[in-house]
């Protein structure tokens, strides 16, 4: 940096300017100081040495709770990360993606041992998740998705609770009362499988429990719970063959996302029922389905990708030390030709 300086005859401190954007400086200034530096070959400061000076390092951890190849086969995860990697980037901040740890004393952890100045948990149990227990212990700030955020924490969810309701209520309207759900996993590791019909692992990934716990308000105990070892498109095959397979015979299926949904819609069509005139289904987040078309499913629509850029602005805020917001993404009910009136002989 005194070599480029000296070059271009101006200060040191002049030369520090046009590289950190810290202060005031005329465009001409900034293009001599550039000059001179592309005239020795100087790339610019460490960024390494920077960092040591800042105490940051520009690296916000992402949490990652699946394993890589599942986590990213879920479209509305995504999403998210699209909105999320995109928005810490125009903040001049990367994304480090780190799986989760197995318990809180995890020394090994990428997520106790990496440089970064911040995390955000795309996926959070309930308060004893080892990964608070970790980013407590360094005094990392933090960012929740979809969960109850500890004190201090930012926090980034939405209703699904009421916005599952209102389709249970949605298919009661219809005339349905043999109505059956397709959940989301409670928790990595586990198998597509029957449940019991009331089901509520003690620990379980939010939105999982969120749509369980709309039955109950609702008033309505499922005729058949089915887990899916993840939101993909396979296990809401497999899982709705077990649905639909089930004693029961629901006349509706309430999957809790799109994904799930899609694959309960294959299902029905290889066990040669219609949808929705044998069996209506359900969704949850309004991904894009163009292959099922002309059908199209009667969904709860969440805007995945502003959901990300929500999570990095609470990022922002926690880095400048403010009091981070509690945002409450909207949800919109959008009903379409999945859903129809029970048959009179069902």
């Amino acid at each position: 940096m005194a070599d480029v300086a000296a070059r271009a005859s101006v200060s040191l401190s002049t030369v520090s300017l046009a590289y950190s954007g810290a202060g005031p400086i005329s465009p001409e200034m900034k293009a001599r100081v550039e000059k001179a530096a592309a005239d020795l070959g100087y790339a610019g400061p460490s960024a390494q040495a920077r960092a040591l000076r800042s105490g940051r390092s520009h690296v916000v951890g992402v949490l990652i709770h699946d394993s890589f190849t599942l986590a990213f086969r879920a479209p509305h995860v995504l999403n998210v990360m699209d909105g999320l990697i995109s928005a810490l980037g125009d903040m001049g901040l990367g994304a480090l993606l780190i799986p989760t740890p197995r318990d809180a004393d995890d020394d090994r952890s990428l997520l106790a041992t990496a440089p970064m100045d911040a995390a955000v948990l795309l996926r959070v149990r309930d308060h004893d998740d080892p990964a608070i227990e970790l980013l407590n212990k360094r005094s990392l700030p933090f960012v929740v998705m979809d969960a109850e955020a500890p004190a201090g924490a930012g926090q980034v969810s939405i209703d699904d609770t009421t916005a599952t309701v209102q389709l249970i209520e949605h298919l009661r309207e219809l005339g349905h009362e043999r109505i059956g759900t397709i959940t989301l996993p409670h928790a990595p590791g586990g198998a597509t499988g029957l449940r019991p019909r009331d089901y509520m692992p003690k620990s379980a990934w939010s939105p999982m429990h969120h749509r369980l716990e709309a039955f109950r308000v609702a008033g309505v105990e499922p005729c058949v719970v089915v887990e899916a070892r993840e939101s993909m498109l396979a296990e809401g095959i497999a899982a709705g063959h077990l649905a639909l397979g089930h004693e029961s015979q629901p006349t509706a299926l309430v999957a809790q996302s799109d994904a799930l949904a899609a694959g309960a819609v294959v299902a029905a069509r290889e066990l040669g029922l219609s949808v929705p005139h044998d069996v209506s289904i359900t969704g949850f987040d309004g991904i894009d389905l163009p292959w099922l078309a002309p059908l199209e499913l009667t969904t709860v629509v969440q805007d995945g990708v502003a959901k990300g850029a929500a999570l990095a602005s609470e990022v922002g805020e926690l880095l400048r030390g403010e009091t981070p917001s509690q945002i409450s993404m909207p949800l919109e009910v959008r009903v379409g030709s999945s859903t129809a009136p029970v048959r009179a002989n069902d």
